[in-house]
């Protein structure tokens, strides 16, 4: 392991991480141009990177800060990093922390997140990120022996609405009730929203779409100028 779990904390705590993703058929869809985004975002501060898929994990496991690696796979309601084989392969691919759906929704292999984490933990020793959709999960992801809690999923399981940014109120919930590290992750779309979020209870952020899908971002900008001309 490149950084010891001490480390990695330190590391995220009052920090950034951005996500380096790209949606399946978009030209950004590529390891080497993850990469590069990835060393583009460590060059403006970020202190740990996320990204999806084996390939785009190897590309960036040698990067100087902590790797956060998920697995998409699938099309049921649980496919980040849905059973403990895909998390065995994301620690083998060079992740510092893996990232698992956290939620209490069965998993396709049919274990429960206890048995999962404890897999993941038989087999290396990375951090598990386990990304939540209530506080419910976070308590039980924490019971399971997650490591750290995001927020990540959010107004997308059902049990919590879809707010317009973070959502705060589940931030300050995770920090009330939970004593691991908290990852504020989902809908931040500001730098003014990042700072929100630690002031809710966060001890790090994590920004993907405002940072590194120009897609979004253009459109973002074409519809505020739309808007303005049609005032």
């Amino acid at each position: 392991m490149r950084f010891t779990p001490a480390e990695i904390v330190d590391r995220l705590r009052g920090g950034l991480t951005v996500s380096c993703q790209a949606y399946p058929g978009e030209a950004m869809r590529d390891p080497r141009t993850m990469a590069q985004v990835a060393q583009a975002a460590i060059v403006g501060g970020a202190a740990a990177i996320r990204v999806q898929g084996i390939a785009d994990i190897r590309a960036v496991a040698e990067l100087p800060v902590p790797i956060i690696g998920l697995w998409k796979d699938g099309d049921d309601e649980v496919f980040i990093t849905p059973t403990a084989e895909h998390a065995r392969a994301v620690a083998d691919a060079g992740a510092d922390i893996v990232a698992i759906d956290g939620t209490r929704r069965p998993r396709p292999d049919g274990l429960t997140l206890t048995e999962t984490i404890a897999q993941i933990r038989a087999h290396s020793d990375v951090l598990i990120m386990a990304d939540c959709g209530s506080l419910d999960d976070a308590i039980a992801a924490e019971a399971a022996g997650a490591d750290i809690l995001g927020t990540t999923l959010s107004g997308y399981t059902g049990e919590r609405p879809k707010t317009e940014g973070p959502d705060l109120e589940l931030i300050a919930q995770f920090a009330e009730h939970c004593s691991r590290p908290i990852v504020a992750e989902g809908r931040v779309h500001s730098p003014a929203q990042a700072a929100a979020a630690l002031a809710a209870g966060a001890d790090s952020v994590c920004v993907g779409t405002a940072i590194t899908h120009p897609s979004t971002i253009t459109s973002w900008f074409v519809a505020a100028i739309a808007e303005g001309a049609n005032a």
